[in-house]
């Protein structure tokens, strides 16, 4: 089994999943695996319906919470998805399993004042500063996916019609949106950052590391990760967080679901229905604050 996994995780690289999925598929999916042998089982056709299900009862008895459950649930599922795939087995029987409820989470997100002070940490004064400055502006303009976004050629760009061509999951094509911030930044980097980064081996990619290759998804994620704690920014702030403030900042601003769905490349509006819970919060919050009477207490009129 374990063979099947390496060339699992090799797909997922390829793939270009990020390096904390691939570490935490990995590292679960080998959890199942080492579960397996201590049972005397090791290879696929030996595997049945109630080893899972007995997996699944000994992680609810350690006491794994059930989203941590349903995440090695879904997990299995993608993994035996892939042995049908490859032909290793003719039935994911990982899917003969299901996951236990769990109830959703409202995504992290950033407001407009973190946004800002997010954006200004990049200095413009060297090709890096430009470069990164361009990839803040694209993130949080567009609200790609981090693996889209390094996947990003220069061919994709269409700066003029204030558009950009993406490859998204599923190798399915869709065109998002670029505000005049995000334009501006992208011309600056194109004129200025690109040329001083680029190399012959550079070929169309837009966005470049100091060896002149591809800048990879880990490597954004810690310019992110690291401009958010300059920032001042409390919550960890990823491009999946910017991914959350794009579309919950265009809810606030009037835009309706079907267009949220369609610039973030979900293929069922229920995964984005999840942001009308985060706006309605957000409408909560600034009620409780902004309005004279939303947290005075009815006793004055009691007494009256």
């Amino acid at each position: 089994m374990k063979s099947w996994l390496i060339l699992y995780l090799d797909e997922l690289e390829r793939r270009g999943a990020s390096p904390y999925t691939i570490k935490n598929y990995g590292t679960d999916l080998r959890q199942f695996m080492d579960y397996c042998a201590e049972c005397e089982i090791t290879t696929l056709d030996a595997l049945s319906v109630n080893v899972v299900r007995d997996y699944l009862a000994e992680l609810t008895a350690c006491s794994y919470v059930p989203a941590s459950i349903a995440r090695r649930v879904f997990e299995l599922h993608a993994f035996g998805d892939f042995l049908v795939r490859r032909r290793a087995w003719n039935a994911n029987l990982f899917r003969r399993v299901h996951a236990p409820r769990v109830p959703r989470k409202l995504p992290v997100y950033l407001t407009l004042d973190e946004v800002r002070r997010w954006l200004a940490v990049p200095r413009t004064d060297s090709p890096k500063g430009l470069r990164d400055r361009a990839i803040f502006e694209t993130l949080y303009a567009s609200g790609v996916r981090v693996s889209e976004l390094v996947g990003m050629n220069l061919r994709d760009l269409d700066l003029a019609g204030a558009q950009c061509r993406i490859l998204g999951k599923g190798d399915k094509e869709r065109m998002v949106l670029l505000g005049q911030p995000a334009i501006d930044a992208l011309r600056r980097y194109l004129e200025l950052g690109r040329p001083a980064l680029a190399r012959p081996a550079s070929g169309d990619a837009l966005f470049l590391n100091r060896f002149g290759t591809r800048l990879s998804v880990r490597s954004v994620d810690e310019l992110v990760r690291r401009a958010g704690i300059a920032a001042g920014i409390q919550k960890t702030v990823t491009p999946h967080v910017l991914r959350h403030t794009f579309a919950t900042h265009l809810l606030d601003g009037g835009a309706d679901l079907r267009t949220i769905q369609e610039l973030l490349g979900h293929e069922r509006l229920t995964a984005t229905q999840i942001y009308t819970h985060v706006s309605r919060k957000h409408a909560q919050e600034v009620y409780l604050h902004a309005h004279p009477r939303s947290r005075e207490s009815d006793r004055h009129w009691r007494d009256e």
